[in-house]
């Protein structure tokens, strides 16, 4: 009788490890196919993005073209309203948001500068000093790239250009963003229509709520609405890094794909990922100093020449471009004297 009892409990024993077994195998199926499913949604969304400028290969500012998976480098987000309202189009708007990102592989840290849209600098394709908001709409991507270029003599590696859709749709993907309002707002959406709402303190915010809040300046200034856009931005990486946002991936990429354009191949896309691999990175975020200026009528942001000095050589540094620089092999870089504020 006690060998049955046994030969009973090892049977049932057999049989869960079996339905384990199974079990395991199948979600291990289940998890490539979808691994599978996203690689195609990814590649089909990046083939959709890509936009390749004519003449530019690499930054004049490099020697070689940079490898994202080895190599420190840098990206230029430009936002643009090409909505059917603004009757503008993609390449004669002006660009609505200006963010700089430096990614150092060493140290895991992004650097992140926001360039307030009202800075008077100079622009090479039509040699003479406006708004930077401007160059977009005198040359497209291209010669917003050169003019961020010229002003603080890096190298841009990369762009990503978005429009508001994007932005709206990817916050919306992931099911929104928490992020700090600063005060009571009522403020238009992207479809011009004052039906924003929202109080001061930490929100949860959708798509047309974080885009209302990114935009406003009405209450404070340019330099206030970039370090908001800084902090969305910041909370869409963090969100897109959890796991919990796994699930959501092929609705961002979607979104993604159908308004935004980008000179990073499906291949270059991949490598970024090890930059999440690794957990989500540290982001310091930069500030050029200025004053208002109305001296002529119009209104501008006239840089603080010590200001952008002192932003141009934390980037480089992060970069390692200088060399006396260290930021290739040690932590050094993190410690710049440039004012920042970490927002992890």
């Amino acid at each position: 009788m006690k060998n049955k009892k046994y030969k009973k409990r090892s049977s049932k024993a057999s049989l869960i490890i079996k339905v384990s077994l199974l079990l395991v195998a199948s979600l291990a199926i289940c998890v490539t196919a979808y691994g599978v499913y996203l690689t195609k949604q990814v590649k089909h969304a990046a083939d959709s993005a890509h936009e390749k400028l004519e003449g530019r290969e690499v930054s004049a500012l490099r020697e070689s073209k940079v490898e994202p998976i080895k190599d420190n480098v840098s990206i230029l987000f430009v936002g643009v309203d090409d909505s059917d309202n603004r009757g503008q189009g993609s390449d004669h708007s002006r660009s609505d948001a200006l963010v700089l990102a430096t990614l150092n592989n060493k140290t895991h840290t992004i650097k992140m500068l926001s360039i307030p849209r009202d800075s008077y600098v100079y622009i090479p394709k039509v040699e003479y000093k406006d708004k930077i908001t401007h160059a977009h709409a005198m040359g497209g991507t291209l010669t917003t790239i050169k003019t961020v270029e010229e002003l603080l003599d890096i190298p841009i590696d990369y762009y990503v250009r978005m429009n508001f859709n994007a932005f709206i749709d990817v916050v919306d993907a992931l099911g929104g963003i928490e992020a700090e309002v600063p005060y009571a707002l009522h403020e238009l959406d992207e479809f011009d229509k004052f039906t924003i709402n929202l109080e001061p303190g930490m929100q949860h915010l959708n798509g047309s709520e974080a885009l209302a809040l990114a935009r406003t300046r009405k209450q404070d200034s340019d330099i206030e609405r970039g370090k908001r856009q800084q902090e969305i931005l910041s909370a869409i990486i963090n969100k897109v890094s959890s796991v919990g946002s796994i699930s959501k991936y092929d609705d961002v990429i979607n979104a993604l794909g159908n308004n935004m354009k980008t000179d990073m191949t499906f291949d270059e896309m991949k490598s970024f990922l090890s930059y999440l691999t690794k957990g989500v990175p540290r982001i310091d975020t930069l500030n050029l100093e200025g004053t208002d200026d109305m001296s002529t009528g119009v209104y501008y942001y006239q840089l603080d020449p010590a200001s952008v000095n002192e932003v141009k050589e934390t980037l480089q540094n992060h970069l390692g471009l200088n060399e006396n620089s260290t930021s290739l092999t040690n932590n050094d870089t993190d410690s710049d004297s440039s004012e920042e504020t970490s927002v992890n």
